[in-house]
């Protein structure tokens, strides 16, 4: 019998499969949560857009709303590009989104964005990002 040789190899998928789920869930970032689902009004006070290049990194607004100001996470930028939406400081919205925590941060993800008689889907109905489709 020469059940030696199989050790190695079983370690190695094994080994594989737990790297492989540690970074598949670090990559996961907050999921979106139906339990903290919200809706808002405010006034953008200002865009956190990424740095050219980036632009599947995430858009976000910092939103005012009375006393208080919320971080709005929406989607990459090149979907917003692909969209052809656009913000500017001192619109209007009104929006949809879960309250999360990412770390110690508080942020809210963005479901639906309405700005005018424009409607921005963000996520499904079970709260899955739309732009994960395009893929």
């Amino acid at each position: 019998m020469c059940h030696t040789r199989a050790w190695p190899r079983w370690f190695l998928v094994v080994a594989s499969i737990l790297v492989w789920n540690v970074f598949a869930s670090a990559q996961a970032g907050p999921k979106y949560d139906f339990a903290t689902e919200t809706k808002f009004k405010g006034t953008i006070a200002d865009l956190k857009l990424p740095e050219k290049g980036n632009n599947k990194e995430i858009a976000h607004l910092m939103i005012k709303s009375g006393t208080d100001t919320f971080d709005l996470y929406l989607c990459p930028k090149s979907f917003m590009d692909d969209m052809g939406v656009s913000f500017a400081k001192g619109d209007e919205i009104a929006f949809t989104g879960s309250k999360v925590k990412e770390g110690e941060a508080d942020m809210i993800l963005a479901r639906e964005v309405v700005k005018g008689t424009d409607t921005l889907v963000l996520r499904d109905a079970k709260g899955v990002p739309v732009w994960s489709w395009r893929k």
